[in-house]
């Protein structure tokens, strides 16, 4: 069964954050649950604005970020700045827009792809 552009922009955007999640220990089952509910949330969104299903990777990775820092604290932290500097999370950019990243702001860098931290983190 193939699913809809939407559902699969859903999907996709679900499995990128977990790989994410993932690749930093923390896709715990109640850290599963807030993905869920972005992606529940982001379903209405991208239903009323199908042309923003491009969007909907960086949009849930801010979500969950956002859920996280409300329940758990700050997530992901920077792995490109020194350990000696003052922890700090990765943002999503664009905050709209297709190709999302995680970036550092301080230091001014694209940390990895919206999906790709584990690449980042084993090093």
């Amino acid at each position: 069964m193939e699913l809809n552009p939407l559902e699969q922009a859903l999907h996709t955007a679900r499995a990128l954050v977990m790989a994410d999640l993932a690749a930093a220990d923390v896709a715990e089952a109640d850290v599963v649950s807030l993905v869920e509910d972005a992606v529940t949330h982001r379903r209405w969104w991208v239903e009323q604005w199908p042309e923003g299903a491009e969007f909907v990777a960086g949009l849930v990775a801010q979500d969950v970020q956002d859920a996280l820092l409300e329940r758990y604290g700050r997530w992901p932290l920077c792995p490109a700045c020194s350990p000696e500097d003052e922890p700090h999370a990765l943002d999503v950019e664009p905050e709209l827009g297709p190709d999302p990243h995680w970036v550092c702001t301080k230091a001014a860098v694209a940390v990895a792809p919206v999906g790709a931290l584990g690449e980042v983190l084993r090093r």
